[in-house]
């Protein structure tokens, strides 16, 4: 699916503000500042809802409050016009682009496109059809848990199998735009790193950075966040997206936290060789006459590591030399050998 771990998806969604050439620049930014690929978003109106100002159908809290469902998605949408000419942009400057279809026609419609990748949206999670329907693709699928239960995503999963695709990835997110630290429980990437046989990683929709780093320390190989341009002023999901070099910060801090923490050993780092000479190890502080004992005033532990190791001191404690050993000689095997 990705070749790098961890690898950090940048979600386009409505920061195109409705126009193509922003579309475009927020893909040429993604690549610049190290993003593994952009994600769209492939939806119309007309396929998430109903135009209606019915009660039901408005927001009534949140960063959307007061659109309707049928407004906020007008105005959220990639229109199907600017795919295909996003798509070779993208592939143009090096960087795999891909999207989430909202229903069995987007679907198909992207697989004229040979999307590479589809990504099944939190919300998406439990129409099973659609999940269906993308699986028989046989192409790599991500699927978001925001909202879900473990039942939910059980049956998705399965779903997924059972139906072709071989190539998962499962992105814990909490559905709330923003969200805040207190509505993480990051504890959950391990539990699902357990649960399923796929990769496991984090869509996050927080304002907070730290969100992901801890994501990545649990063991987090992708991390899906929105982006938006440096001197970006609005858009719908502004409030939470990484903006300009922001975005570079963000994946320098995920590989450095990678690279942190390393693999389940304890095996000496190549870095580390050239320090063993500053351990302790034993040394003659005082002149020791032949046939005088050695004791806790003559031998001392000291750095640096060019002589026995301290552990030595209690094979001579007691017993008599059988040399001459000079002040401040370090104790070695061979002097060991003829002195006792």
């Amino acid at each position: 699916m990705f070749n790098q771990t961890p690898s950090l998806i940048a979600e386009i969604s409505a920061n195109h503000n409705g126009s193509l050439k922003q579309a475009k620049q927020l893909i040429r930014i993604s690549k610049k500042y190290g993003a593994d690929a952009v994600k769209l978003q492939t939806f119309d109106e007309k396929m998430m809802t109903l135009n209606s100002k019915k009660n039901s159908f408005l927001i009534k809290s949140g960063l959307w409050k007061g659109y309707s469902l049928w407004q906020l998605y007008k105005k959220a949408k990639t229109p199907f016009s600017w795919h295909a000419e996003l798509f070779d942009y993208a592939k143009k400057i090096g960087i795999k682009c891909f999207s989430s279809p909202f229903n069995s026609t987007a679907v198909d419609f992207l697989e004229d496109l040979k999307c590479p990748i589809f990504k099944i949206a939190s919300f998406e999670i439990t129409d099973i059809p659609l999940i269906e329907r993308i699986a028989k693709t046989k192409k790599p699928v991500i699927l978001s848990t925001g909202l879900a239960s473990i039942k939910e995503i059980d049956l998705a999963y399965r779903t997924l199998l059972k139906n072709g695709t071989k190539n998962i990835a499962i992105l814990y997110c909490v559905s709330n735009y923003p969200s805040k630290i207190e509505d993480f429980n990051l504890k959950n990437i391990t539990f699902l790193k357990k649960r399923y046989k796929c990769k496991i990683g984090l869509s996050d929709h927080s304002t907070d950075n730290r969100v992901a780093i801890a994501a990545v320390s649990l063991g987090a190989e992708i991390i899906e966040k929105h982006v938006a341009l440096a001197n970006q002023k609005k858009g719908l999901d502004l409030s939470f997206s990484l903006k300009g070099e922001e975005i570079l910060s963000f994946k320098n801090d995920m590989k450095d936290t990678f690279n942190l923490l390393g693999r389940d050993n304890f095996l000496r780092k190549k870095i580390e060789k050239k320090n063993l000479v500053y351990r302790r190890s034993l040394f003659a502080v005082e002149e020791i006459k032949k046939g005088q004992k050695f004791s806790n005033n003559n031998l001392k532990s000291l750095r640096p590591k060019i002589g026995l190791d301290p552990i030595f001191i209690k094979k001579l404690l007691g017993k008599k030399s059988k040399i001459k050993i000079a002040t401040n000689t370090p104790i070695t095997s061979k002097i060991l050998k003829k002195m006792v």
